[in-house]
């Protein structure tokens, strides 16, 4: 994606505004949040949708000391914490997140099907000009109904 063909500022502005809606006791994802974010003009889609998970990552690490933008609440398609574990940032997103009943499992995932935030509301996206959000699932559902079929 071309920073000459995308306003960094603007997407950061996008993705606190639309993080700023997650209520407590939910998470999205990376991918989640950038699928409400139309291609700025003149970005290919593709690689748009490709990169972009990525800068919502960056957006969040931008975020300005003592922001109230829920950063907390995003968290990766697996369901799990993205810093790197055992890091200061990782114990305080973690913490944050049960400090809002949300709990991990055994493998340090969350259960989308429980915690999963479903979106803004469609009025609510339809105002601010993004998309209906990709909706969460939980990897390992499939991945473990396809294993024990093989058996």
């Amino acid at each position: 994606m071309s920073d000459r063909l995308f306003d960094v500022e603007d997407f950061n502005r996008q993705v606190w505004l639309i993080v700023s809606r997650i209520p407590e006791g939910r998470v999205s994802t990376y991918g989640q949040i950038a699928s409400m974010i139309p291609p700025p003009e003149g970005v290919d889609p593709l690689r748009f949708d490709r990169l972009a998970p990525q800068r919502v990552g960056r957006a969040l690490r931008a975020l300005p000391s003592g922001s109230s933008v829920p950063w907390h609440r995003v968290i990766n398609g697996q369901g799990m914490i993205s810093l790197p574990p055992g890091s200061h940032a990782a114990d305080e997103q973690r913490a944050r997140l049960e400090m809002e009943g949300i709990t991990f499992g055994e493998r340090g995932r969350v259960d989308f099907s429980v915690v999963g935030w479903e979106g803004p509301e469609d009025d609510w996206l339809r105002q601010h000009g993004f998309l209906a959000p990709r909706p969460l699932r939980n990897p390992s559902a499939g991945d473990d109904a396809a294993r024990l079929s093989l058996f």
